[in-house]
């Protein structure tokens, strides 16, 4: 196996320099918090797969479910005239959950595609509201909105898109909110003003007139788990309503659970989205989905028929697609009934607080995030907030150095996240913050016998 996926898999996000000599890991099996490697180690899921499998992995009634549904009717057109239970079950589910003015849902199959489709309906949106010119995106440094041609575009990691093309005349990338490396002497209130009156400026420089919408994660994901200031998403909506530009919440990892809430947007940060996009835990990463939550005004237009025979001509062969809308149903059924949601909000702060702990290693310049959603940015110099050489490979140091010990966590770069399906206990925690605490020292050694600290 291992020969066959080195020999014939090309891996997303793959590190060439690396993997034609050590290939790549095996996971085999899963159950609850923990996966397997081919080879019988064992491991506590630091990473919920990929920031998605909330309610734990091998969870059988998700695994009837989906089955249930292939037997009776694997997949159908969603096209025209045509369409399945599941997709419209959980499209009134999806509704009823989401903030009250979102009641309209466009099915994709997953993040990226979610993204997409979302900047091409708003375009559609405000060329029938005779505004043609209203195309420009507003998104920012290092958010991460995926690796389609438009979504990769829209993400701002810079690294994301070496060598690659990108369709920079639609997008225009602001500053990213990241208080720990705000200018030195602002305070945070500082900070936010600071940020809001950048995008002011913006706005004035393009012109309202040319831009569409502003799409932001309500925390940063892989661009470093970035919090904003307090009242930075509120403040940044009131310029865009404004402005009429359309306010776009990406909650593709923040969404159903990770922040103790099925959305974080109006729950956690008092924003009314016009648009909210939701995939990984939608599904539990039980099979891919995405949605595009849209707001009853845009519907209004989006629904009014462009003439005889006029079709909103846009969509994907598995929109919609029954065995995935039945593996959501089921994974949302298991969120609500345990109660998932609640334990987020009560061991989240608990991890929290645990993972700060750290912060007495060498190289752990700041730990943040929140809930079950957290980062270790490691440094060379805590008070220079200087980093490591990239040569050092700090985040894969560590990362290594806990899976050794049975934690699975994620390096990017110099930083190391932690996201872990969504029920984790104390105790779980417990031991994780004791894995990463071992782990931390043995990188720190690492690092000095090798010269870079």
């Amino acid at each position: 196996m291992w020969q066959k996926d080195k020999d014939h898999f090309i891996h997303p996000f793959t590190d060439f320099s690396v993997f034609h000599e050590e290939g790549c890991e095996l996971i085999t099996d899963s159950d609850g918090i923990y996966v397997e490697d081919s080879r019988g180690n064992r491991f506590i899921d630091g990473i919920a797969g990929l920031w998605c499998v909330n309610v734990g992995h091998g969870r059988a009634e998700i695994g009837q479910a989906m089955a249930d549904q292939a037997t009776r009717m694997a997949y159908f057109s969603t096209f025209n005239n045509l369409s399945n239970a599941p997709a419209a079950e959980l499209s009134a589910k999806l509704a009823e959950l989401a903030p009250s003015h979102l009641n309209h849902v466009f099915y994709s199959c997953g993040g990226s595609t979610a993204n997409d489709a979302t900047i091409r309906l708003v375009h559609y949106y405000f060329n029938r509201l005779g505004k043609p010119n209203k195309k420009r995106i507003i998104s920012r440094n290092n958010a991460y909105h995926g690796t389609t041609y438009l979504a990769a575009t829209l993400t701002g990691i810079e690294s994301n898109n070496w060598a690659f093309d990108t369709l920079d005349h639609l997008v225009t990338h602001l500053s990213e909110a990241n208080c720990y490396r705000r200018p030195e002497g602002m305070s945070e209130a500082e900070y936010c003003d600071h940020l809001v009156e950048e995008f002011e400026d913006t706005v004035a420089e393009i012109g309202a007139d040319n831009i569409a919408a502003f799409i932001a994660e309500p925390i940063m994901g892989a661009g470093g788990v970035l919090v904003a200031p307090t009242g930075y998403h509120k403040r940044m909506q009131a310029v865009c309503r404004a402005n009429e530009i359309l306010y776009i919440a990406d909650e593709v990892v923040t969404g159903f659970g990770r922040l103790g809430h099925f959305f974080a947007s109006e729950a956690v940060f008092e924003t009314q989205p016009d648009i909210i996009n939701c995939a990984k835990g939608l599904s539990s990463g039980y099979a891919p989905l995405g949605a595009t939550l849209i707001s009853d005004e845009i519907y209004e237009v989006l629904g009014t028929p462009q003439g005889k025979g006029g079709v909103l001509s846009t969509g994907f062969t598995y929109s919609g697609h029954p065995v995935s809308c039945a593996a959501a149903l089921k994974s949302i059924e298991i969120i609500e009934r345990e109660a998932i949601c609640e334990n987020v909000r009560e061991v989240g702060p608990y991890l929290e607080r645990q993972l700060k702990t750290l912060g007495h290693h060498a190289t752990v310049g700041n730990v943040r995030g929140s809930h079950f959603m957290m980062c270790l940015e490691n440094v060379a110099d805590k008070d220079t907030k200087a980093l490591l050489p990239v040569e050092a490979r700090v985040g894969d140091r560590i990362a290594f150095e806990a899976q050794k010990r049975g934690l699975i966590i994620r390096p990017v770069g110099h930083l190391n996240v932690i996201s872990p399906t969504l029920i984790w206990t104390r105790e779980t925690v417990d031991t994780a913050v004791a894995i990463l605490d071992e782990a931390l020292s043995a990188a720190t050694e690492s690092l000095q016998r090798d010269g870079f600290l």
